[in-house]
């Protein structure tokens, strides 16, 4: 088995990183509320969404990219970037605020950015879309900030599972018409509890 490269980063401490034998390449798994920036060209980021979204970040002239895997917290109605920004568009901007700024620390440059963005499935009976709203404040985020979605593949009933190839921007995209288990729906249900309980610290701080 070869090595899984060494951690650019102790802020990335906590990610699983594992050798991918399907792909028979490096790679780091996300959990929902994890983000994770690989400066290998070699490493893959995966994930599998239900309601949460993920933004695919890469830069094709630094060769560098990065994952983040979120949902906006419930219980308010998101009120944009104004004054009263809203506990939801705050959490929301420092999930995408940390990843790119992850990225312009190791040589990116704002305007070689580029997003491809997943998720936001109903997934979860009986519950509200918050796939939807994750959706929604994710192509706004984008427009604000000037950053183009180059694709998507987002809503509908399914879970997604995503390989994102960081270095190149390429993305493989599974949906998942039947779970095997629980642990997906398990998972972001211990996300979202997390979330009704947690502060997000700070002013909001937008790109230039």
């Amino acid at each position: 088995m070869s090595a899984v490269p060494e951690l650019h980063d102790g802020a990335f401490a906590h990610i699983n990183r594992y050798w991918d034998r399907m792909n028979n390449a490096p790679a780091a798994k996300l959990l929902p509320g994890e983000c994770y920036v690989s400066v290998s060209s070699a490493e893959l980021i995966t994930t599998v969404l239900g309601s949460c979204v993920s933004a695919c970040v890469w830069s094709p002239k630094a060769g560098v990219g990065g994952m983040n895997h979120f949902m906006l917290p419930e219980g308010e109605r998101d009120s944009g970037w104004g004054p009263a920004v809203s506990n939801a568009t705050r959490y929301g901007t420092h999930a995408m605020e940390f990843l790119v700024n992850e990225l312009l620390k190791l040589g990116a440059e704002r305007d070689d950015l580029r997003i491809k963005m997943f998720g936001g499935g109903r997934v979860m009976a009986g519950m509200s879309d918050v796939g939807a709203r994750n959706i929604a404040f994710l192509r706004r985020y984008a427009r604000e900030e000037g950053l183009e979605i180059l694709a998507e593949d987002v809503g509908g009933p399914w879970p997604r599972k995503v390989v994102f190839f960081p270095a190149s921007g390429r993305v493989r995209l599974k949906k998942l018409v039947s779970l095997h288990n629980n642990t997906l729906l398990e998972r972001e249900q211990d996300y979202r509890r997390r979330l009704e309980g947690e502060d997000v610290a700070g002013d909001v701080e937008l790109f230039e």
